[in-house]
């Protein structure tokens, strides 16, 4: 039963990070289908539901925010669940999607970006959200146009996915230059997990980079009183 799937999500206790909930969802039967720079990606055993596990995505809420707001559009995937997790991890659960063809993609964001009649209502949405988003997160990035992000559900429907991200690379490069910015904007208890991304695509840190990376804003964290908050 898809719900007897979902009980398995929703009973993640308060206090999971993203390697628990990773954990409890392959004991249930979910299988891996993918990975990115920011999360991993499991389908339930039916094959209907998807969950991305993230160590570290501040646009992760305002992707579900989306999700939430522009549902009765068809226009963006069914949203099953969205959990903080601790630690500033993510978990998101909605219906599994597969690839489109890419001269659709390009057509779904040619007609987002023209503000076309047939997506106007999701394009009040994604600029609501956006917009939300750029005054509440440092590094925030614009309306991600990757082909990528348009898929097609189990009923034919053509919905966009991660539209929003945060500007890893500027984020990252500030970790090293500035960490006491980076200190000041994210609690630690929100980027405690910051630097177990899987990267799949970018490819990693080297270690010394790493390393200074840690070594940064854990001296950032201690000079600003915020040690042992995360």
């Amino acid at each position: 039963m898809v719900d007897d799937e979902l009980s398995v999500p929703r009973s993640v206790p308060p206090s999971a990070d993203h390697r628990d909930v990773g954990a409890l969802l392959r004991a249930a039967g979910w299988e891996s289908c993918g990975v990115g720079d920011w999360a991993i990606a499991l389908r339930s055993p039916s094959g209907r539901h998807a969950a991305r596990i993230s160590p570290f995505d501040p646009a992760a809420p305002y992707t579900a925010e989306l999700y939430r707001r522009a549902a009765s559009t068809g226009q963006v995937p069914r949203l099953d669940l969205h959990v903080g997790l601790e630690g500033g991890a993510e978990l998101t659960v909605m219906e599994f999607l597969e690839p489109v063809a890419q001269g659709e993609a390009v057509a779904m964001h040619r007609a987002i970006e023209s503000r076309e009649l047939v997506v106007a209502r999701l394009v009040e949405h994604i600029d609501d959200v956006h917009a939300l988003g750029a005054r509440e997160l440092p590094w925030w990035g614009p309306v991600d146009d990757n082909p990528a992000n348009v898929m097609r559900a189990a009923d034919g429907r053509v919905v966009v996915t991660d539209l929003f991200y945060a500007d890893g690379p500027g984020l990252f490069a500030t970790v090293l230059s500035d960490p006491d910015r980076v200190a000041r904007a994210i609690p630690p208890a929100a980027r405690r997990f910051m630097f177990e991304l899987p990267l799949s695509s970018s490819g990693g840190w080297d270690a010394d980079a790493l390393q200074a990376m840690r070594g940064g804003l854990a001296a950032a964290d201690a000079a600003l009183g915020l040690e042992g908050r995360g």
